[in-house]
């Protein structure tokens, strides 16, 4: 897929990046059409996102065993306020510094528990 970037035609796909809300806060959202993000986004003044990559992770570190989990799928070049900061391992990871629209999301869907972890499907 080409797109046109400042410097002409460019061939980078859509990078895709990843919201893990519970089920209250995703309920929250989609009647709100927006959110600050979790407890731990309110706190550090960002918004946590994942990569493909990372999105592994960052469910065994944060959502080990919690079930009601909803994934949320955004273009990160059509976020505005996006960083890529050193976080986990040195590793840069999204974060967000605005609030989350409902108009950045792409697709949602549940992220179900399984008996070896949560399932996250093909996210490609």
């Amino acid at each position: 897929m080409a797109l046109d970037g400042p410097h002409g035609a460019t061939h980078e796909p859509t990078m895709l990046v990843y919201k893990i809300f519970h089920a209250a806060e995703f309920q929250a959202f989609t009647h709100q059409g927006h959110s600050l993000g979790a407890p731990v986004d309110l706190a550090d003044g960002y918004i946590h996102l994942s990569t493909a990559t990372q999105l592994p992770g960052t469910l065994s570190r944060h959502f080990a065993g919690k079930d009601g989990l909803h994934l949320l799928a955004l273009d990160s070049r059509a976020l505005d306020a996006l960083r890529w900061e050193p976080s986990r391992g040195g590793d840069l990871f999204p974060h967000l510094y605005r609030e989350l629209r409902a108009n950045d999301v792409l697709w949602s869907r549940p992220l179900p528990l399984g008996p070896c972890g949560h399932d996250i499907g093909d996210i490609t």
